[in-house]
């Protein structure tokens, strides 16, 4: 048993207080657009600057409407290109714009209708990948999980790997990840985390149950070597692999925790340290609240610690190879809960990269691809 907890770290000085301005919020995005690092990495430099200078406001109606006038003249331009991988790129383009317009949540209806058309946009870009992307659905309660599905050609029966987002990058943004699990002769599926996209939950503390039917449409499929498959959450999405790692380690051959909490990410205290990370352009309480399905303040702390997963008692069972991957300086969920996990139950793997949330590098993503798609290859 693990007798001492971490406390959490000092607070970093490059945090702010206070939501940034519209100079501010453009500064940041043509840095991030510049690095090509989230979520300004779907566009080009060039692309990002011809929106954001011309952007009014940081307020839900002036934002969509600038992203989305983008992306309409995107997807038209896309649709009237004849080369399939030109006008695979051209959707791209409009995806990345109607991306940005409902980012990073569609918490009012001009974000909502660039959510839906940037589904529409990355399935018209999908359908022209190599593998294409398939769009799938499976019954779940009185709903449907929707998922998207890429099979590796000339493998008889690859094993799978499921993966997911977090609170704002959802299935449409794992395409990188997918790409490479796929060079490794790997199936991937893409499934929005709870309380995100086409998620039929919200983020309540049983909401791993929405992943099980696609489980089971995984091991179900005769040309798939699904019984056991790899997970991949990056972000918040980190907590749901976790979680899944512990409740149904039997069902999981390797799962990967890239920048997720387990149990001090939820208490008040990172709560009210974490409202306006220096990695975050804008509005992630109210992101967190859309997810969790609250509508105020009390109910989002109260519905973060619920999910803590050492107060589930689920910490000190036997769990699945889990990989746990973040940045040593992240402001959004505190390294803290990486020491944590160490300290209970089965050993664990970790890699800690320098700099902020999730530690993004060029290093970064090959490894934990390396890391998975070797275990889930050898189990299978």
């Amino acid at each position: 048993m693990f007798d001492q907890t971490p406390s959490l770290p000092p607070r970093p000085e490059t945090q702010e207080d206070r939501p940034r301005t519209l100079a501010e919020a453009k500064a940041w995005m043509l840095d991030r657009a510049s690095r090509k690092i989230h979520p300004m990495n779907n566009l080009s430099l060039a692309d990002t600057k011809a929106v954001v200078d011309q952007l009014q406001g940081l307020d839900p109606v002036s934002w969509a409407s600038a992203w989305s006038q983008a992306g309409e003249a995107a997807f038209s331009a896309a649709a009237a290109i004849a080369d399939p991988v030109e006008r695979r790129a051209g959707y791209l383009r409009a995806h990345g714009f109607f991306f940005l317009g409902r980012f990073p949540c569609p918490n009012h209806p001009d974000k909502l209708a660039c959510a839906e058309r940037e589904r529409d946009a990355y399935l018209a870009a999908g359908a022209l990948f190599n593998p294409p992307v398939v769009r799938v659905t499976v019954p779940f309660e009185d709903s449907e999980v929707v998922f998207l599905y890429r099979r590796p050609p000339g493998i008889e029966r690859p094993p799978v790997v499921v993966m997911w987002g977090g609170v704002d990058a959802w299935k449409e943004q794992m395409t990188a990840a997918s790409d490479l699990v796929l060079a490794r002769g790997i199936a991937t599926i893409a499934v929005d985390g709870p309380g995100t996209g086409e998620s039929p939950v919200k983020g309540t503390p049983d909401a791993d149950r929405q992943f099980l039917p696609v489980l089971d449409w995984a091991a179900a499929q005769a040309d798939l070597r699904g019984a056991r498959v790899g997970l991949l959450g990056r972000s918040f999405g980190g907590y749901w692999a976790t979680k899944l790692a512990h409740v149904v380690p039997d069902r999981i051959a390797a799962a990967v925790n890239w920048g997720g909490g387990a149990h001090f990410m939820f208490q008040r205290e990172w709560i009210d340290r974490s409202r306006h990370p220096d990695s975050y352009l804008m509005e992630l309480v109210e992101t967190r609240m859309r997810m969790l399905g609250v509508d105020s303040e009390e109910g989002y702390a109260r519905a973060f610690a619920s999910l803590s997963l050492l107060d589930q008692g689920l910490l000190d069972r036997p769990s699945a190879p889990l990989l746990l991957v973040n940045g040593r300086g992240d402001t959004q969920c505190p390294v803290a809960d990486i020491d944590l996990l160490t300290g209970h139950g089965s050993p664990k793997t970790v890699r800690m990269f320098p700099g902020g949330h999730m530690g993004i590098t060029p290093q970064t993503l090959p490894l934990i691809v390396d890391w998975l798609c070797t275990r889930v290859a050898a189990d299978a």
